[in-house]
């Protein structure tokens, strides 16, 4: 049993033992590799979400009927991300025992190797979706291999070659996209398109879905440590993310990369808001 968090994301005030997804926030980013400020997306999230209305008028319906628990920000060790890992794992993995959906909020997209270890373990054939600007397939970055932008090749070192699907990207160096090609990940370049192709084949296969935020172009979204121009707009990734929770049998998801105080405008922060909704409103039919 999780307690209560004092400041929560929007109306998702249900009870632990009655909720049937569970936020939980990693606010981590210490090896981002550019612009650091990420650990600081996750409070953003919560803090801003009481902008938005519980009621979506895409999906015609409110999130106050959702059973939903927030159980805040973890603390967490800046200096080992090993450790920070760990705590990840162990707080997803009191989720999953528990038989409830986790939403990871991060964070550095290294975070989510932290949930996706523990995703494995109960779910052995899960597939990954994963929408970001860039692959994060890196052997190892600086000599460092627990790096956000090596984060989907410790994940496929997890569930090996076919099952990280990857959409939106348009960055990487050359051996990432060799890594791909050779048939290890599958890799969309630049769109969002052939996701409900990939979403048909999967049937009711476990899925675990991670969102980078810089999937988004950055002059919609400048809020975020590695921005990459000639993202997906707005409109495409949410009515994505929403197709995914709604039709893919999603066993734990998260949203990451959002750095707040790079957008003074707070625009960034209202659009992860948005998308965390309809995320969580999708996943409860």
């Amino acid at each position: 049993m999780l307690n209560p968090n004092i400041e929560t994301f929007l109306c998702c005030e249900s009870s632990f033992e009655d909720a049937l997804t569970v936020l939980y926030g990693a606010p981590f980013d210490s090896t981002t590799s550019y612009r650091p400020g990420a650990r600081f997306g996750s409070s953003a999230i919560r803090r801003e979400s009481y902008g938005l209305e519980s009621y979506s008028p895409y999906q015609r319906r409110d999130l106050s009927d959702c059973a939903v628990f927030d159980s805040g920000d973890m603390e967490l060790p800046m200096g080992s991300s090993q450790r920070a890992l760990e705590q990840i794992g162990e707080r997803c993995r009191a989720i999953l025992d528990s038989g409830k959906v986790p939403f990871l909020l991060g964070g550095e997209h290294l975070v989510t190797l932290g949930a996706v270890r523990e995703i494995v373990k109960k779910f052995p054939a899960v597939h990954i979706l994963h929408f970001d600007a860039h692959a994060d397939l890196r052997e190892e970055y600086l000599g460092v291999s627990l790096s956000h932008a090596c984060v989907l090749r410790r994940c496929w070192e997890l569930v090996g070659d076919g099952r990280i699907h990857q959409f939106g990207i348009r960055s990487g160096d050359r051996s990432e996209w060799e890594f791909s090609e050779a048939g290890h990940v599958s890799t969309q370049p630049f769109t969002l398109e052939g996701l409900a192709r990939t979403l048909e084949q999967l049937g009711d296969t476990p899925v675990y879905c991670t969102v980078d935020l810089d999937v988004l172009d950055p002059s919609i979204f400048p809020g975020t440590g590695t921005p990459e121009p000639e993202g997906v707009s707005f409109c495409e990734l949410r009515q994505a993310v929403a197709l995914v929770c709604s039709a893919a049998n999603v066993v734990g998801c998260d949203v990451c990369e959002l750095s707040p105080h790079y957008d003074p405008s707070g625009i960034s922060t209202a659009a992860a808001c948005k998308l965390v909704r309809e995320m969580l409103l999708a996943l409860h039919p």
